[in-house]
């Protein structure tokens, strides 16, 4: 609008509006920017205390453990026990009661040990945890045992396991290490020492590089090995974390942000492990997140309380104006009887005093000469007439996508590209009659996508059609009506979500094509009329669907379906009906199988 046709209120208030609206937005624009710098500098420096404390924790656990297996395989009575070959099976009893005891002792001296396992050179098993306790005769052909024996004598760490690696009765979940023992003097191998630990303490320590709801913690040995993870039974590091670079030194922290995830690595002071972490990004922008849905309230707040207070401002300035207006009206209609009183800012009070003036002396030059006034005349107001043509249908169209762009709706896309391919496949015959199977699911699978959308959770769908049949041919629309008419009568009517399925079968001279619902059913007069339209009799009314529009609807449908089956392969082939009440339909399709030499019986072949 021009200056000269807007209101000085109106100036203003705008004025007032934008400026102080602009000067909100910068405000929070800074505050914003110097939350989220503050916010990430937090993050690292939680980050950096963590990885310390884990990188502590995991030392002083590890350690502990390394410590614990030294003081049994070092043990000179345990080496001389079970290297000794008494010929007297009761000293040889004492013998292994004794060892047993030994390891018993050392169990009972933690909490934290489910089971101590020490395989001798000579076969013999000592065992102590599990009071059912059952070893695993074929352990010794185990990838544990063997990593065991390859680190020669050093401390060997399986892992966390979901339960025991050797005691077929332990069920707990475990963490296990081990080393082979050696003939102090001799320095020969005489057996295998392994330990099992509850794995809580590793898992404790690990949750401390958690820095959100769904952040997945990995712990690496240095042959690239998952000895642990937060995510049960996962063995190896997800793909996208595998060619990261990994820490060189102990105690070094790698931070990576990779698909909007933040990605932090460090190598352990023992053991020479590296544990991962990975966190979402929307996981750590939480306290960012609630700031900008407060800035998002307060900001729309504020900028309405500017505006209230920008109305009442210009109200101030405007209104003695405004009654200046009315007057200098009432003068223009040849009232000049009266006075304006205003008590305003200085200027106006001026004014003011000088339009008294002006219209008293108007008063007196119209009692002179006695001048009559002139009426004006109402303008005259026209009609518009609007016209719809081709380019508002067009405009809206173009307006349609790029709102779903901008507002970036895909299902919503989705819904609207898989309608305009169903048009552009149903409309499309210059191919002919018959299509592949390949194009019929597609078609279904855009249909499907409308379907779903509407139903919106209610219906489960099982396209589970092998590769060898998808070259078929069959008559083009055969597969929509009929999951049209599933969806229809047998999804839609339940109170509860229903599932679709679709699959072919193979038969000796025929193959068939079954649509099948777990819908309401049909009775069995319902389907019996079914069957009788299908054979090409008339269809009668069901008794308990005679009045049913859909259902009759419906049958039509199948029964032209079922001629044009018939027509392009002979009343050998068509459609057949099986329902109960309550558990669904089924409507099989049996077609007729490729001639030999086509490229789909070739490929059925080899498919069989």
């Amino acid at each position: 609008m021009a200056r000269g046709q807007q209101s000085i209120n109106s100036w203003l208030f705008l004025l007032f509006v934008f400026c102080m609206t602009g000067i909100l937005l910068l405000i929070s624009l800074l505050f914003y920017n110097r939350t989220t710098e503050q916010y990430h500098q937090k993050i690292a420096a939680l980050t950096q205390k963590n990885v310390s404390q884990t990188d502590a924790l995991f030392d002083l656990l590890l350690k502990g453990y390394d410590s614990l297996s030294k003081s049994i395989s070092t043990n000179m009575d345990i080496i001389r026990l079970i290297q000794e070959k008494p010929d007297n099976p009761a000293v040889d009893f004492i013998n292994e009661r004794s060892v047993t005891n030994m390891i018993g002792a050392i169990y009972y001296s933690r909490d934290d040990i489910i089971g101590i396992h020490l395989l001798s050179a000579t076969g013999k098993i000592y065992s102590y945890g599990n009071a059912m306790s059952v070893v695993d005769p074929e352990f010794a052909k185990t990838e544990s045992f063997e990593k065991v024996n390859e680190a020669a004598g050093k401390i060997s760490w399986i892992g966390v396991s979901e339960h025991s690696i050797i005691d077929k009765n332990e069920s707990r979940p475990v963490f296990a290490f081990g080393r082979l023992m050696y003939d102090l003097n001799e320095h020969t191998p005489i057996g295998i020492l392994l330990i099992e630990v509850e794995p809580q303490l590793i898992l404790d320590a690990m949750d401390n590089l958690k820095l959100g709801a769904h952040s997945e913690i990995y712990l690496q040995s240095d042959q690239g090995i998952v000895l642990a993870s937060s995510e049960p039974g996962v063995r190896e590091i997800p793909k996208m974390m595998r060619g990261l670079p990994a820490p060189e030194n102990e105690q070094d922290i790698v931070t990576q942000d990779l698909e909007e995830q933040l990605i932090i690595a460090s190598k352990l002071p023992f053991g020479g492990w590296t544990i991962w972490s990975r966190t979402p990004n929307a996981d750590l922008d939480v306290e960012l997140d609630q700031t900008k849905r407060f800035l998002f309230i307060a900001v729309p707040a504020l900028i309405l309380l500017s505006a209230l207070i920008a109305s009442l401002v210009s109200r101030t300035i405007s209104s003695p104006l405004k009654r200046m207006i009315r007057e200098m009206k009432k003068v223009e209609s040849g009232d000049f009887n009266g006075t304006l009183n205003v008590t305003s800012y200085r200027e106006i009070n001026q004014l003011t005093a000088s339009f008294n003036r002006m219209v008293l002396r108007i008063s007196e030059l119209i009692e002179r000469v006695k001048v009559s006034s002139v009426s004006e005349k109402n303008a005259e107001l026209h009609a518009l007439q609007t016209q719809v043509n081709p380019h508002f249908l067009y405009n809206t169209l173009d307006m349609i996508y790029w709102m779903l762009d901008e507002k970036k709706d895909d299902r919503l896309g989705e819904v609207v590209l898989s309608l305009s391919r169903m048009f552009r496949y149903s409309s499309h015959w210059e191919a002919g009659m018959e299509v592949t199977l390949r194009e019929e699911l597609e078609q279904t699978g855009h249909y499907l996508t409308i379907i779903m959308t509407r139903l919106s959770g209610r219906l489960t769908v099982n396209l589970n059609i092998d590769e060898r049949w998808k070259d078929f041919k069959l008559p083009k629309m055969t597969l929509q009506p009929l999951i049209e008419n599933a969806v229809k009568h047998g999804i839609e009517p339940l109170d509860r979500p229903g599932e679709l399925q679709v699959y072919a079968e193979a038969h000796e001279r025929h193959w068939s094509l079954v649509v099948k619902d777990n819908g309401a059913g049909m009775s069995e007069a319902a389907r019996h009329a079914l069957t009788l339209a299908l054979q090409g009799r008339r269809m009668p009314a069901a008794p308990d669907e005679g009045s049913s529009s859909g259902s009759r609807a419906a049958g039509i449908g199948i029964q032209n379906l079922q001629s044009r089956l018939q027509h392009m392969y002979g009343e050998a082939y068509g459609i057949r009906v099986e329902s109960e009440p309550g558990s669904g339909t089924a409507v099989i399709l049996n077609l007729p199988l490729p001639k030999e030499g086509d490229a789909a019986h070739e490929h059925s072949n080899r498919g069989r």
